[in-house]
């Protein structure tokens, strides 16, 4: 293959790829309610910073009008902070050229191959970063845990409980999310409303009795010990906000040195992840975090005061029940 050939594909998978994920992302936003958002908005830098004003909720005070005009205390009008960290993955595949050439195939093939698989291994590796960081960040506020793992497995009463600790705004979290052992176990339970939203890869969204249920096997959704802990996260929209930086950076190259020539692809690309009312604290955290960093929950700052403006909730059960 000659050089000017590689670069042709080498261009042909980043284009692919960037437009795979943009099609998957907009069907996986819909289908899951928006509480996990999947966008192809960039930043620049290590981390995107926004600011809001804080809450005024404390300003607000009963007057009694035949009382003494005495003096308060005004509330001071402050500014909040969030933060989405900038996240860093890749990706590496060798294949041997002459493996097509014996068929009489076309080595294209490995190419359209490899960018299918790549979009897809990049919107999964998003999930999972952005799922691992939401638990940690919930799991770090007792205010928005139920834990059952001492006595039960998982079962729609303990959903419900754990929606109620949003009171009033309970209707707000519109999705659940969960592994498909999870998932089976409430199917065990006579859940029939099974409609399939979405599909890709190992990612199925479906609807159970209204509610979305968004099933995919997170490694988060599982902490081995004893008991085995399972997991599910409740959310509200934007819940889970993963910023597509679309800066997929490919290189394509043929080796020699071995019996039989090798074609090697590999290819860089990073994104963001934010956690609705909780900010990445860049000290604790740092920069271009691994898994560990992102399931710390000591980096994710609550920063809003209630914690119904937070992400959601987190259902904690006996995985074994």
């Amino acid at each position: 293959m000659a050089l000017s050939q590689m670069e042709v594909y080498n261009e042909y998978i980043m284009q692919a790829t960037i437009e795979r994920v943009s099609q998957r992302v907009d069907a996986f936003n819909e289908a899951s309610a928006g509480t996990i958002v999947l966008s192809v908005e960039g930043f620049d830098g290590d981390f995107l910073n926004k600011s809001m004003f804080k809450s005024i909720s404390s300003a607000m005070r009963r007057v009694d009008r035949y009382a003494a005009n005495s003096d308060l205390t005004p509330t001071a009008l402050e500014e909040i902070a969030d933060r989405i960290v900038k996240v860093a993955g890749g990706a590496s595949v060798v294949w041997e050229p002459a493996q097509f050439t014996w068929l009489q195939r076309n080595e294209a093939e490995a190419i359209a191959a490899v960018a299918e698989g790549l979009s897809d291994g990049i919107i999964q590796d998003q999930l999972n970063s952005g799922v691992l960081s939401a638990i940690a960040a919930i799991s770090n506020n007792a205010d928005t845990i139920i834990d059952v793992s001492g006595t039960t497995g998982i079962s729609q009463s303990g959903l419900n409980t754990s929606h109620a600790l949003f009171g009033d705004r309970s209707l707000a979290l519109t999705a659940q999310i969960m592994n498909g052992a999870t998932y089976h176990k409430l199917i065990g339970e006579n859940i029939n409303n099974t409609n399939a939203l979405f599909t890709s890869e190992s990612v199925t969204v479906v609807n159970i009795l209204g509610k979305r249920v968004v099933v995919t096997d997170c490694p988060a959704f599982i902490e081995a010990g004893t008991p085995n802990l399972g997991k599910v996260l409740s959310l509200q929209a934007n819940g889970i906000l993963v910023l597509d930086t679309s800066d997929v950076i490919t290189n394509i190259d043929r080796s020699n040195g071995k019996e039989r020539i090798e074609t090697t692809f590999q290819a860089d690309y990073t994104y963001g992840v934010g956690i609705k009312g909780y900010a990445w604290d860049e000290v604790n955290g740092g920069k271009s975090p691994v898994d560990s960093d992102l399931g710390t929950g000591t980096n994710w700052d609550q920063y809003v005061t209630s914690i119904k403006d937070t992400a959601g909730v987190i259902l904690i059960f006996d995985m074994d029940q």
